[in-house]
């Protein structure tokens, strides 16, 4: 007599590779389960790249909440005659009540004739800032929002103010404070 398999060829082939007799669905499900966790996990992992989402260094001068930021204070400048420092914006670039991004600060004019700087990385996550509008300071990563007045937050995720550079006003230009 001929051996009787209790087995056929496909059926063994759809045991996921084991011999306890795993079905079909329960290999899928598995398989499935363990493709959900590695995307999880790869989402929640940190790069050591240094590079935010929109494509810039976290790190273009990053300055902590609370501190002044980079090129303000005694930095070696004198003065020179006219008393003023480097130049970040005409102050004709910059409307009452909105502001300019340049490259490295934010320069507001929330009154007329008072101008302030702030630094443009947002203190949520390290995003630049991407707009003024509505006397409010917005960064799209987040939807975080600033005040044009002081840079503290006024709602979304970020929590603390972004960095203050002193600026004033020397001619018709906005000058870092000496």
């Amino acid at each position: 007599m001929t051996d009787v398999q209790t087995r056929t060829e496909a059926e063994t082939q759809h045991q996921c590779g084991s011999t306890g007799g795993t079905s079909t669905r329960r290999c899928i499900l598995v398989g499935a389960g363990a493709i959900g966790a590695t995307a999880v996990l790869a989402a929640c992992g940190t790069s050591s790249s240094g590079t935010n989402p929109n494509g810039t260094d976290f790190d273009s001068d990053p300055v902590p909440a609370g501190s002044t930021a980079a090129g303000s204070g005694d930095s070696g400048d004198s003065g020179g005659d006219s008393g003023g420092g480097e130049v970040v914006a005409a102050a004709a670039d910059v409307t009452v009540g909105g502001g300019l991004i340049t490259d490295k600060l934010v320069v507001t004019q929330p009154t007329e004739g008072t101008y302030k700087a702030f630094s443009k990385v947002c203190t949520h996550q390290g995003c630049e800032v991407s707009e003024i509008k509505d006397g409010q300071i917005i960064c799209r990563c987040h939807n975080s929002f600033f005040s044009v007045k002081d840079g503290a937050p006024t709602s979304g995720p970020a929590q603390q103010p972004l960095a203050e550079t002193k600026v004033e006003l020397d001619g018709d230009n906005i000058v870092i404070a000496a």
